[in-house]
C-alpha cells in the first residue's frame, strides 16, 4: 500500500478524495491537511509516498508549497484542482499526474497505475528551485506571510527555525537550507542566515554582524569571505 497525504483547503474535497483513494485499495491515508503549513508538518512527520495536492489554496498555493520543501522531503506529487489552466506548471514541477475536480474513479485508476510504475522517489535534482518571496510563519493561531524585505535574520535551534522580523522572532516550518537556497538569505554561521540588505555593521574582531534593529549575529570565519564579497568590502 502507498502512504498518501491529502492537502486541500476544502473539507468536502478532502473527504471526497479520501473516500475515492480508500476505495481503490491502493492507499493508506496518513494525513489530511487544510493548508501548506499543516502540510509541511505532516510531510516531515509521516513521510508519505504520495502527496495529493490542491493548487489553489489561500495564502500559500500548492506550487508555492513545493518550492518551500527540501528535495529530500518531497514524495511523488499528484495535483488535484478544479482548474485545468495549471496543468503545464504542474508537470513542469514534475508532478506524476494532474486530476481535475470532481475526481472520477476511472481517471483515478490511471493515476494509481502511473504511481505503481514509478521506479522510485521523485527526483528533483535537475529542476531549478523556485524562489521564495514570502516566508510563512506561525503567529498565534494565524499564518503570517513575512516579506523577505522584512526579514533580518534566520536561526535554527533545537526548537526549530525562527526568523527575525518587525514582530520579533517568529517560528517557520522552512529549513535553513531552503531559506538559503531559495530565499537568498546568506549563510554567516552554521545556525544563522542573514539578509544582506539588513546588515548595519560588521565587527570583524568580535566576529559578529549587527542588523538595522540592533540584533547581533555571529559570523563564522569560514563564511566571512562570502559575506564580504556580497557586501563588496
Amino acid at each position: 500500500m502507498m502512504r498518501a497525504l491529502i492537502v486541500d483547503d476544502e473539507l468536502h474535497a478532502r473527504e471526497e478524495l479520501e473516500a475515492l483513494l480508500v476505495e481503490t485499495g491502493a492507499f493508506e491515508i496518513v494525513g489530511r491537511c487544510a493548508n501548506a503549513v499543516e502540510a509541511m508538518q505532516a510531510l516531515r512527520r509521516e513521510k508519505p509516498d504520495v502527496l495529493f495536492l490542491d493548487i489553489q489554496m489561500p495564502a500559500i498555493s500548492g506550487l508555492e508549497l513545493l518550492s518551500m520543501l527540501d528535495d529530500a522531503e518531497l514524495p511523488s506529487v499528484v495535483f488535484v484542482t478544479a482548474h485545468d489552466e495549471f496543468a503545464l506548471r504542474a508537470f513542469e514541477a514534475s508532478a506524476v499526474d494532474y486530476l481535475l475536480k470532481p475526481v472520477q474513479a476511472e481517471r483515478l485508476a490511471k493515476t494509481v497505475e502511473k504511481l505503481r510504475r514509478l521506479p522510485g522517489p521523485l527526483d528533483r535534482a535537475s529542476l531549478p528551485p523556485s524562489p521564495i518571496v514570502r516566508i510563512p510563519c506561525l503567529a498565534g493561531r494565524a499564518i503570517k506571510l513575512l516579506d523577505l524585505s522584512e526579514v533580518e535574520v534566520a536561526r535554527s535551534s533545537e526548537a526549530g527555525v525562527y526568523v527575525l522580523g518587525p514582530r520579533g522572532e517568529l517560528f517557520t516550518e522552512l529549513t535553513l537550507k531552503v531559506l538559503e537556497e531559495r530565499a537568498g538569505l546568506l549563510r554567516c554561521h552554521k545556525q544563522y542566515l542573514v539578509n544582506v540588505d539588513a546588515v548595519d555593521e560588521i565587527h570583524l574582531e568580535e566576529g559578529t554582524i549587527r542588523t538595522r534593529s540592533g540584533k547581533d549575529v555571529p559570523v563564522s570565519r569560514r563564511f566571512l569571505p562570502k559575506l564580504r564579497e556580497r557586501l563588496g568590502i
